[in-house]
């Protein structure tokens, strides 16, 4: 019973840590980023389990882990209320070939990102831009005249 509840504990703190971190930096991986992942998930094993190697002590950790997951997703779908604790909103970023400086600034995006996002979807000026939504994917939606 103990590593479920530590590892409930460790779920939260990571859901709650890729809140914080942000969408933009979940959604472009660098090597730095991978590298991050898999010590980050290294410390919290060894939190969860506590030197416990048995394959009983996986098997909690795990199930805990997948079951928390189910349920916050759970929690997304039935109760829209929550849909913005949970999963976050959508972001308008540009409007009318206009940067929304505000939002860009609590996103820790800049311009010259904004644009390179554009020029893979084949847009060339802001100017062209109606709409750019920062979705909770990470990914950036450009709407075009």
């Amino acid at each position: 019973m103990d590593i479920a509840v530590r590892a409930a504990v460790a779920f939260f703190f990571i859901y709650f840590l890729t809140r914080i971190v942000g969408r933009r930096e979940l959604a472009s991986m660098e090597p730095f980023d991978l590298i991050l992942l898999i010590v980050l998930g290294d410390l919290i094993q060894q939190g969860i389990t506590q030197s416990d190697y048995s394959v009983t002590g996986l098997i909690v950790a795990a199930s805990t882990m997948a079951l928390l997951t189910v349920l916050v997703s759970y929690a997304s779908y039935r109760f829209p209320r929550l849909r913005p604790v949970l999963d976050g909103e959508p972001i308008v970023i540009v409007q009318d070939g206009k940067p929304i400086d505000g939002n860009m600034k609590r996103e820790r995006l800049t311009l010259e990102e904004v644009m390179a996002a554009a020029r893979l979807q084949n847009i060339d000026s802001l100017e062209r831009i109606k709409w750019a939504v920062l979705e909770t994917s990470g990914q950036i939606s450009f709407i075009t005249d």
